[in-house]
């Protein structure tokens, strides 16, 4: 079976399981009588290592006029809101929970380049509690100018939660990305925000409890 995997997650595809298979040896000698359940343990650790670094290749949708998920997982809170950090007027906030199963790799919600990038320190809330995380948390923002879109700016907030602990942001300031391309990813559960100007012409379309694809669902189209 072949499983991509992601070269953001190339440390910890090569520690876990080398920690895990000395653990399985450490226990197999010193415990005999536990065989093979630390053996059986590590094999199971180790899939799901790979499982959590997997990074399935997409079919990114071409359409012009739409924002895409940024990220995979479940819709938890679309809210309207006052931004001052990038877009800096009236925005609508979409909120995407990432549980431990789901691809962890981000993704551009359009097309454009990249001028603002700021990291904040903060706590490790649970990502679920919508409000607390998205103030409190550490968290990585991402703001993109894209110029020949109506949206015109863009930000996408990479949001750790109880179990993530480091974000991956491989884009810098000047940085051009395409609809749908990869740009970093958090660790181990977490949360990533979408946030756009308030537009007469934008139509969300999905809910909360809807679950996205990266690349590949619209979260909102414009008339």
């Amino acid at each position: 079976m072949n499983i991509p995997l992601t070269r953001y997650g190339l440390r910890e595809l090569v520690l876990f399981p080398m920690i895990f298979i000395l653990l399985a040896v450490v226990f197999y000698v010193l415990l005999p009588g536990w065989r093979p359940w630390p053996q059986l343990l590590a094999f199971v650790l180790i899939i799901f290592v790979c499982a959590f670094f997997r990074d399935p290749p997409r079919h990114v949708l071409q359409e012009k006029n739409i924002l895409l998920a940024p990220a995979d997982g479940k819709i938890t809170d679309i809210i309207e809101m006052e931004e001052t950090e990038y877009i800096k007027g009236r925005a609508r906030r979409i909120g995407i929970f990432l549980s431990v199963l789901d691809v962890h790799i981000n993704r551009a919600p359009c097309e454009g380049q990249v001028e603002y990038i700021q990291e904040r320190e903060g706590k490790c809330l649970n990502a679920m509690r919508a409000e607390a995380a998205s103030e409190q948390n550490q968290s990585n923002t991402l703001g993109m100018l894209c110029l020949g879109h109506p949206a015109g700016k863009v930000m996408v907030k990479q949001i750790t939660g109880a179990i993530a602990r480091r974000i991956v942001c491989a884009c810098r300031t000047g940085s051009k990305l395409e609809a749908g391309e990869r740009f970093g990813m958090i660790k181990f559960g977490s949360r990533t925000e979408l946030f756009f100007p308030v537009d007469s012409r934008a139509s969300i379309q999905v809910k909360a409890g809807d679950t996205v694809r990266a690349g590949q669902t619209v979260l909102v189209r414009y008339k």
